[in-house]
């Protein structure tokens, strides 16, 4: 979130241990990073599309991350180590895993696993503490910020049971290893978090994070206790503190301050992290439509993310259809104005063809 009239308030120092986060890549070409659903985009590989998040996440900690990348398509387990200036190196051997019975057991976990922080960094919300063992191989753990135990595309709640992984079986032969290849950190700056990815980063900080003085004073404590339950995978609490504060927060500063704005965004993440994408959707979107009204570009982009990530959590065809469209509407509106909308096309490109996707879907639905 940005356009703050006071800096913000992040961790300075790295943590001492690399943040966990689990990642699982799917047989389909779908992938989830902590809980955060993962896109390639047209010229990538999902593999490479992860690996790119990772190293982002990590670039915007300033603290390394571990992650154990759970690839349903290989059939095996790869650990993966992503230093602060973005390298990374596989740390271990890949273990060998059963791959899904079916094509539909495949696609049984979601892309976002309700109620699992989101780690942008092993951070797309707590960062998740992950194990190579059969229980947590297929369901993700919350973590805590400098030290994390986390949970997550998608970062512990309801949600179908994902196939589990069995305990590695002996085998002659280890699987060869996904395209999870080590690369040197890239030269370019780095995208700044946006979305859900830059709520997250804040839910994982040391200290709460407030845009004011008034602010600060006011909501530090609140805030602290939100983030705190966000972190043991404590969503419903974590919802209710929210929703109390939001109401608190509105009637000492008003419904449009910035530190009310500001909040919201975090219950918007919380309901996509409560399994309840629809809520999350609406609250980032009529967001995003403030922070136009009010010039402010760069958060209205971050906002118009935050919805389209929880849009993407929306399975029903016909209720996508009209809740992209409104997305897509307010979006086109933000490319044709000075900010970094207008700058990063490809995301409103992904979101036009899954509209298309849609569509065929809903009309197959129909002559059934």
């Amino acid at each position: 979130m940005s356009g703050l009239s006071f800096e913000k308030k992040r961790v300075q120092q790295p943590v001492a241990h690399p943040a966990a986060v689990h990642v699982r890549v799917s047989g389909t070409g779908s992938a989830s990073v902590g809980g955060t659903s993962i896109v390639a985009e047209a010229d990538e590989t999902i593999q490479q599309a992860v690996l790119n998040h990772l190293q982002r996440l990590a670039i915007c900690l300033g603290a390394p991350i571990r992650a154990q990348i759970h690839d349903d398509g290989a059939g095996c387990v790869v650990p993966l180590e992503v230093s602060a200036d973005g390298a990374s190196r596989v740390a271990g051997d890949p273990v060998r895993v059963r791959r899904p019975a079916t094509p539909g057991a495949a696609q049984a976990a979601p892309a976002v696993v309700p109620g699992t922080v989101q780690a942008p960094t092993g951070v797309f919300g707590p960062a998740p503490v992950m194990e190579a063992s059969s229980s947590h191989a297929a369901t993700p753990e919350p973590v805590h910020a400098p030290g994390p135990a986390r949970a997550p595309e998608p970062v512990h709640a309801p949600a179908p049971e994902p196939a589990r992984v069995t305990k590695p079986a002996p085998t002659p032969t280890p699987d060869p290893t996904p395209d999870f290849e080590a690369t040197p950190p890239t030269t370019s700056t780095p995208t700044p978090a946006r979305g859900f990815d830059a709520v997250a980063e804040e839910v994982l900080g040391d200290e709460p994070v407030t845009e004011t003085a008034e602010g600060a004073e006011l909501l530090a404590g609140p805030m602290a206790r939100i983030n705190e339950a966000v972190r043991d995978g404590r969503i419903e609490v974590a919802a209710e503190l929210a929703d109390r504060t939001v109401v608190e927060a509105s009637g000492v500063l008003g419904p449009r301050h910035r530190e009310v704005l500001h909040l919201r965004e975090l219950t918007a993440y919380i309901a996509y992290l409560a399994g309840d994408p629809m809520r999350s959707f609406h609250l980032s979107l009529d967001l995003a439509r403030q922070r136009r009204e009010a010039r402010d570009a760069e958060a209205a982009y971050g906002n118009v993310r935050s919805a389209a990530t929880a849009w993407r959590a929306v399975r029903d065809p016909e209720e996508g259809l009209r809740m992209g469209r409104d997305l897509i509407d307010l979006w086109t509106d933000l490319t044709a104005e000075p900010g970094p909308a207008a700058d990063d096309l490809q995301p409103l490109e992904s979101a036009r063809a899954r509209m298309i996707r849609l569509t065929e879907r809903a009309a197959r639905a129909a002559q059934v």
